[in-house]
């Protein structure tokens, strides 16, 4: 099964928690923007993006089974 990531745009404000968890696979830029580098990464990345979406301060992070 295939996993990707969603962000949503209103709710996130770039505090970088999820780059902290998962730096393979998000990047959030000095003013605050994040880059999800890796939309549907593999397997191996799913315990770090786990972590980024559990802390998220602002649940802006959500992960979708296809």
């Amino acid at each position: 099964m295939r996993w990707r990531i969603v962000v949503d745009d209103d709710l996130c404000q770039g505090h970088g928690v999820c780059e902290s968890e998962a730096p393979e696979v998000f990047s959030v830029s000095k003013d605050g923007v994040l880059t999800v580098l890796q939309p549907a990464p593999d397997d191996v990345h799913r315990p770090t993006v786990d972590l980024a979406v559990r802390y998220c301060p602002t649940h802006a992070i959500r992960l979708i089974e296809e």
